[in-house]
């Protein structure tokens, strides 16, 4: 015999699928394929930027003027590490999605402050400003496609349950 004297009065009442069912619901296959376009766009973003810093601008980016347009390794791994933050950003989402009230504005502020850090390490180096200006615009660049891109997967991967009145099946 159990009585609500000794239930826990902090519990969380259960989901319509068992005691961890906080009620969301994230449709994943939505969600990291919208990620995967992400980190496309991240990387080709960086590349984009450092083409048009080395050959509009001509700035020695990432690179000696005498290696081309495209620089040399160096510009590679901007396009990883650009790829591989939009990725993360994605797993972050998730998990915002599952566990957080508010996911969203969380996930924008988090974006927003990295960017921001992003933006700012370039000019704690030594080098001329110009190279300076265009990192940290290629990468204020790179934030916001992040932020805006993996936010609108996000937003477009989350389900309502049954009896809210906008159920979603995206």
């Amino acid at each position: 015999m159990t009585s609500d004297y000794y239930k826990d009065p902090y519990r969380l009442p259960d989901g319509p699928d068992g005691p961890f069912d906080n009620g969301r619901s994230v449709n994943a296959v939505r969600l990291w394929s919208g990620g995967l376009a992400a980190a496309v766009v991240a990387g080709l973003t960086g590349l984009v930027g450092v083409l048009i810093a080395r050959v509009v601008f001509r700035v020695a980016l990432l690179a000696p003027r005498t290696a081309g347009a495209f620089g040399d390794v160096d510009t590679v791994r901007l396009c990883v590490v650009a790829a591989v933050a939009a990725l993360a950003a994605t797993g972050l989402v998730h998990l915002l999605l599952l566990s957080t009230p508010r996911p969203l504005a969380y996930f924008g502020w988090i974006v927003g402050l990295v960017t921001a850090a992003a933006v700012v390490l370039p000019f704690l180096s030594s080098g001329s400003l110009p190279v300076l200006l265009a990192t940290a615009v290629i990468r204020l660049v790179i934030g916001l496609a992040i932020g805006s891109l993996v936010s609108g997967a996000a937003s477009a991967a989350r389900r309502r349950p049954v009896g809210t009145g906008t159920w979603r099946t995206g």
